[in-house]
């Protein structure tokens, strides 16, 4: 089969099973945590539980749960959420987080259950068509409680992303062990579906043994004024978007784009 029929049917969650063990590696020298603040201040404010979508590794979870939330990640990827409760376990806030493996379309909690629906660092563009993001947007609505609020960082510079083949990315040792990491990645842009599509290779060696790991991730581009017009269809009333991770306002130069919106 070849990669254009392979990506026709491709669904968002595949990869991050492969991604899993390189995440926080990766994110530790890109996003690092500079948004943590941002979803622990909402954590703060929010009256009963919160549900992060797509909680990964629990980059973001875990320090809303050490912020004093009651908090509930949800993941498709068996992988991520196996580290994420390893990191839980460190972390020794066990009973303020519970990891559970499901999908953001069918979420399998009861109906008003959560104060904040947490989207954070471009999770909801991994969901690849309407159908899909519409399907999540709808449980989303579901699970929040009236007056509840949903938040979502978008990834704003998908579409600028420039196309490369095969350039290393990063290079670095893994914690203070003998293995070193090189990323190398390709970027392809599918702009008449509003596709981006990262290739990527992550190159483990220690001493003399190399290991290869390649796979693909890909991300579709959503603007503010579409997501804000999805939202209000799905009968949340739009409260705030915001340009940076302190609270400023919005252009569509910002590097972030976040969306508050609630549950009248």
């Amino acid at each position: 089969m070849g990669r254009g029929a392979r990506e026709k049917g491709m669904e968002g969650w595949r990869g991050w099973d492969d991604y899993a063990q390189f995440y926080d590696w990766e994110n530790a020298q890109t996003m690092g945590r500079r948004d943590v603040m941002f979803w622990q201040r909402l954590a703060r404010r929010t009256a009963g539980p919160i549900l992060e979508l797509g909680c990964g590794t629990g980059r973001v979870a875990i320090p809303m749960a050490k912020a004093g939330a009651r908090v509930v990640g949800i993941d498709r990827s068996a992988s991520m959420l196996a580290r994420a409760r390893k990191r839980l376990r460190r972390s020794k806030h066990d009973g303020s987080l519970a990891l559970v493996r499901g999908d953001v379309r069918f979420l399998p909690f009861p109906a008003a259950s959560f104060g904040l629906v947490a989207a954070p660092y471009g999770i909801l563009q991994s969901l690849l068509d309407d159908a899909t993001l519409e399907a999540a947007l709808a449980a989303a609505h579901r699970v929040l409680r009236k007056g509840g609020l949903l938040g979502i960082d978008l990834v704003s510079d998908l579409t600028s992303w420039p196309e490369y083949d095969r350039r290393v990315k990063l290079r670095g040792r893994v914690g203070r062990g003998e293995t070193r990491i090189t990323l190398i990645e390709s970027v392809r842009q599918d702009r008449a579906r509003g596709l981006t599509h990262f290739d990527q290779e992550f190159v483990e060696r220690k001493g003399r043994v190399t290991r290869s790991h390649p796979f693909s991730l890909a991300f579709r581009t959503v603007s503010v004024e579409e997501m804000s017009a999805r939202l209000e269809r799905h009968g949340f009333l739009v409260s705030a978007v915001l340009g940076d991770y302190q609270g400023g306002p919005w252009d569509p130069r910002a590097d972030v784009w976040l969306i508050l919106a609630t549950r009248p």
